[in-house]
C-alpha cells in the first residue's frame, strides 16, 4: 500500500510585494504536481503585473523588477481566475495541496480573488475538499522541541532537500513538496496510519496552539503581537483592502 507521504501531491507557492496579506500583492505563483514520489514533475507557472509599484525590499528577495513585471506580467483579473480553477482541478483530484505556511499563500490568493473577481477562494472551492499539507505546521508539531528557525530554507537543510533557487514560486513549491515528503518518512510510526484528509483537519488544531505558544512568547518578550491561529486561510478584515 502507497503511503500518503509517496502518493501523488500538488503543491503551490506565490512571491508577492510584501508581506500584508490585506495590502500587497502577488507577482509569480507556480503550481507543482507529482503523482508520486520521484516521479517528474510537471509545472505551471504564472506572472503577473501587481499594477502598483513593488518595494526594493521584495525586488531584493526575489528579483521581480516593475519593468520586469510590467514587460511580462499579465493582467491580474484572468490570472487569478486560472490559479484558483487550477487548485480547485487538483482537489477534485484528491492530490493533497502542499502549501509552506499556508495562512500567508492561500490568504494572499483569496484577497487578490476578491480584489479582482469579487470572489473568495472558497467559491471556487466549495464543491471540492480542501486539503493541504503544511511542512512548516507539521515540522514544528512533529519536532516541537528542536531549535532554530523554521523557514524554507532552513527545513530543506534539516530534512536535506535540495532547494535551487529560492525565492522562485516553482523552485519554492517543489522544494516544499520534497520537505513534506521528508516529513512523512522520518515521522512514519506517527504519521502512516493517517489520511491526508485528517491530516488537514489536525493541522488546523496543531496550528492554533503554535499560535498561542509563540503569541505567549512575545507577550514575555514585552512585544506583544496578535498571532493569527487560523488556518489554512485567515478571514477576511471588515479593512481588506
Amino acid at each position: 500500500m502507497t503511503l500518503w507521504f509517496d502518493g501523488p501531491m500538488a503543491a503551490f507557492d506565490t512571491e508577492t510585494t510584501g508581506i500584508d496579506v490585506e495590502q500587497d500583492r502577488i507577482v509569480s505563483a507556480a503550481l507543482v504536481v507529482q503523482d508520486s514520489a520521484g516521479a517528474r514533475p510537471w509545472t505551471t507557472r504564472w506572472l503577473i503585473n501587481p499594477g502598483i509599484p513593488v518595494p526594493r525590499s521584495a525586488i531584493d528577495v526575489h528579483g521581480l523588477t516593475d519593468d520586469h513585471l510590467q514587460r511580462n506580467g499579465r493582467w491580474p483579473a484572468p490570472v487569478m481566475e486560472e490559479i484558483a480553477r487550477a487548485l480547485a482541478e487538483q482537489c477534485a483530484a484528491a492530490r493533497p495541496l502542499v502549501v509552506m505556511n499556508a495562512p500567508f499563500d492561500l490568504t494572499m490568493l483569496d484577497r487578490e480573488l476578491r480584489r479582482h473577481r469579487a470572489a473568495p477562494l472558497t467559491r471556487y472551492l466549495e464543491n471540492v475538499p480542501l486539503c493541504v499539507l503544511d511542512p512548516r505546521v507539521l515540522d514544528k508539531h512533529l519536532d516541537r522541541y528542536r531549535k532554530g528557525r523554521r523557514t524554507l530554507t532552513d527545513l530543506c537543510a534539516h530534512y536535506e532537500v535540495e532547494l535551487e533557487g529560492a525565492h522562485d514560486a516553482a523552485a519554492d513549491a517543489l522544494a516544499a513538496l520534497e520537505v513534506t515528503r521528508a516529513v512523512g518518512r522520518r515521522f512514519c510510526s506517527r504519521m502512516e496510519r493517517l489520511s491526508p484528509p485528517e491530516l488537514h483537519t489536525l493541522q488546523a488544531v496543531w496550528h492554533a496552539a503554535q499560535a498561542r505558544g509563540l503569541q505567549a512568547w512575545f507577550a514575555r518578550s514585552g512585544t506583544p503581537e496578535p498571532v493569527d491561529p487560523a488556518w489554512p486561510l485567515r478571514p477576511q478584515l471588515s479593512a481588506a483592502a
